[in-house]
């Protein structure tokens, strides 16, 4: 499906003409020699191009083997592309501008313009769109365009590694225009390996007439001595995201600590689950026997009975959860939400009328 062409009968044709009919070598009238015949998806709806390839009647003439294509047809789509520019556009605009997933591009292509694309071609669309997007970013024309007012820059050097033992892509980027300059993968953090990205770095804001005022990183030793070589004199800050992380280290720990002795004390969540579905299971067989039982059954006891298995999905949820970071631990949002789930059981304890006064959870 990631190949298919538009196969509809109701298809737009497009005939291009060459914009040329000279040859450049000898200026011989060039010939209509083939057709190229290709199908694309557009939003507008399915269209065919045909595109006359011409060539140089002279046999003796350099180009005579050669055939030109009309310049038009890189107007509407790509060479061996299934969509033209608009779908391509679309395609970024969404993914990146409004974080669709592929999934929800894919629904959508086929629900609003009939354009069938399978999940693996709308991502390498993607890939494609990300890198004409880098490559526009690192044109030099637009950054002297974009810098043109700008006498002083703000520079900030970072490494980002998706997983351990891959390639660190370490990442230098202006912060007063938010604008990433370039990156590059390094397979160590060496203080040779990081000099030629500061090198370069600087190059680009001398050749765009600013100078360096502040660089901003995460404090490695090989960014700190590379850029007081390279640069001196420039300050050289701490990143405050990485400052905080640092600082909050030893919090995190005991926070971790505290994590797992919470745990330990919350035992037997399987067991109540086990012991609530078998019940389920017996009042579902009685209601095949008895059916004023059923009855009863069905307005009592499932309701209980899910009652305690969302008591169980929530407590679960809250022993799993790692999210929050230094500001908020997870390990004091665990406390404060299992503090929660304590309290609204004995709510419901003190509700239920001859019910048990003892304390069914363990402080």
């Amino acid at each position: 499906m990631a190949r298919r062409s538009p196969k509809e009968a109701a298809v737009a044709r497009i005939v291009l003409e060459p914009e040329v009919t000279a040859c450049s070598e000898c200026g011989r009238r060039m010939h209509v020699r083939n057709y190229r015949r290709r199908r694309i998806y557009r939003l507008s709806g399915p269209a065919l191009l045909e595109c006359k390839l011409v060539q140089c009647p002279n046999s003796a003439c350099p180009s005579h083997h050669r055939t030109f294509s009309p310049e038009k047809e890189l107007i509407l789509a790509m060479p061996r592309w299934l969509i033209g520019w608009d779908v391509f556009c679309w395609l970024g605009h969404r993914r990146f501008a409004r974080h669709w997933s592929v999934p929800q591009l894919r629904a959508e292509l086929l629900d609003s313009y009939a354009i069938v694309l399978s999940e693996d071609a709308i991502e390498e669309y993607l890939q494609r769109y990300q890198c004409m997007l880098a490559a526009r970013q690192q044109d030099f024309a637009l950054l002297q365009e974009a810098y043109a007012t700008t006498r002083a820059v703000v520079l900030s050097i970072d490494g980002l590694q998706p997983e351990k033992g891959h390639e660190t892509l370490y990442v230098v980027r202006e912060l007063g225009h938010e604008r990433v300059w370039f990156a590059q993968p390094l397979l160590s953090s060496a203080t040779e390996e990081i000099r030629p990205l500061i090198v370069q770095a600087k190059e680009w804001a001398e050749r765009l007439g600013c100078r360096v005022r502040l660089w901003m990183s995460d404090k490695q030793d090989a960014f700190v001595k590379t850029i007081a070589s390279v640069c001196p004199g420039v300050p050289h800050r701490y990143c405050s995201n990485h400052f905080l992380r640092d600082l909050a280290k030893p919090m995190l720990e005991l926070d971790s600590h505290a994590k797992v002795q919470m745990r330990g004390k919350i035992r037997g969540l399987r067991g109540i689950e086990r012991e609530v579905l078998k019940e389920r299971a017996a009042a579902q067989a009685s209601q095949d026997k008895d059916r004023k039982r059923s009855v009863m059954v069905a307005a009592s006891a499932p309701h209980g009975l899910d009652v305690v298995l969302d008591y169980c999905a929530a407590v679960r949820g809250i022993i799993n959860d790692s999210q929050g970071g230094p500001l908020r631990p997870p390990g004091l949002r665990m406390s404060k939400a299992l503090g929660d789930v304590r309290k609204s059981l004995r709510r419901n304890l003190r509700l239920k009328k001859g019910g048990t006064r003892q304390r069914c959870w363990n402080d």
